[in-house]
């Protein structure tokens, strides 16, 4: 099986490269080294040679006819999907699904619909709260002009509507009186230039409950984030810095905790409210929900994120690996899901065609 690991990387850096890590005022948690995305591409695309699939890379550089020019000759019989922005656009990463339906090619992770629900933070919030699952109450700015009198509760994070990755979340996000909040909300309109999202701030413990599968769904051990060691002038968040800079304090200081020491009614409660948000947005293969277990152990969905980064060391896969699936068997069954799925498609088109429902 010929597998594209399909990505789009146009050399713009995630953070700002310090000149030396002797200038660091703290003790790094994790070992610093230079964030480089063609190399994780290249281990995901060797990984999957060690499986057995004749695997290869392709970086589309905002240029489609690349990627369509690559099917032609390669003819790839299953597209593993990485690309997450186009024309640095993060909204257009469901149209490159889109074109993946359109060219009726097998590909991995979520399809076009569920990208799109849950690049709206503001539409999936209000699904999550139509389904009875608890998220934070919000109130949506449309515009910088619009009023600031919110009837929510102190402290407030604030967010921009239509971004993931935690662009736009850094120390700055949690306000907490109407002159930060005005602030931020001018900082976010100047910088992204979107819709923002304020809503109230639940102190409390930050779980990342993976997701796996597609026919058949499973709930991965429930990783934590443990904020314990963060200065006290930074806010318990995991920011952009905290996720893409390894040079920044909050990278080090936000540690992982998998699997998460929690009560089995808490855990179960989790595992079912994950299963809901991932199934009733139409995630599938690999997905992670992002929740705040409150003070008075209530849970609050945060985000629902479909195709998470697949970095050996980042969450899903810490999950994965705790859950007994390695890092080559874990990439090994995304691929498969994603090819099994076209040939049930296929198979389903050809019964239909034959019983004349297709003309």
């Amino acid at each position: 099986m010929k597998v594209a690991v399909v990505y789009n990387d146009t050399s713009s850096d995630f953070y700002e490269k310090k000149d030396k890590k002797e200038n660091l005022n703290f003790t790094p948690y994790f070992e610093i080294e230079e964030i480089d995305p063609a190399l994780e591409y290249e281990k995901i695309a060797n990984s999957l040679k060690k499986s057995g699939y004749d695997a290869y890379t392709l970086n589309i550089k905002d240029n489609l006819n690349l990627f369509i020019e690559d099917t032609k000759k390669n003819k790839p019989d299953v597209i593993f999907n990485l690309v997450e922005l186009y024309k640095d656009q993060p909204r257009l990463e469901m149209n490159f699904t889109g074109l993946l339906e359109l060219m009726n090619l097998a590909y991995t992770g979520a399809p076009p619909l569920a990208l799109a629900i849950c690049q709206n933070k503001i539409l999936t919030k209000r699904i999550l709260k139509s389904l009875g699952i608890q998220t934070p109450k919000f109130k949506v700015i449309k515009s910088r002009n619009s009023q600031l009198k919110i009837n929510l509760k102190y402290p407030l994070i604030v967010k921009p509507a239509f971004e993931d990755a935690s662009v736009g979340i850094d120390n700055n996000s949690v306000v907490y009186n109407v002159d930060e909040l005005k602030k931020r909300v001018e900082y976010l309109f100047d910088y992204l230039n979107q819709p923002v999202i304020v809503e109230e701030f639940i102190f409390g413990r930050e779980l990342n409950v993976a997701v796996f599968g597609d026919e058949q769904m499973e709930v991965l051990p429930i990783s934590e984030i443990d904020f314990s060691e963060l200065p006290e002038d930074y806010p318990p968040i995991v920011g952009f810095h905290a996720k893409w800079d390894p040079y920044h304090i909050t990278y080090h200081k936000t540690i992982p905790i998998c699997p998460a020491p929690l009560e089995d009614k808490i855990r179960i409660k989790a595992e079912k409210i994950a299963l809901k948000c991932v199934k009733s947005l139409g995630c599938r293969d690999y997905a992670r929900v992002d929740m705040r277990l409150s003070k008075d152990n209530k849970l609050y969905v945060l985000e629902v994120n479909p195709n998470p980064d697949l970095q050996e060391d980042a969450g899903f896969m810490r999950s994965a690996n705790h859950a007994n699936y390695s890092y080559d068997t874990t990439l090994k069954m995304i691929v498969d899901f994603a090819y099994k799925r076209k040939l049930k498609m296929n198979r389903n088109n050809k019964e239909r065609l034959s019983n004349g429902v297709i003309k």
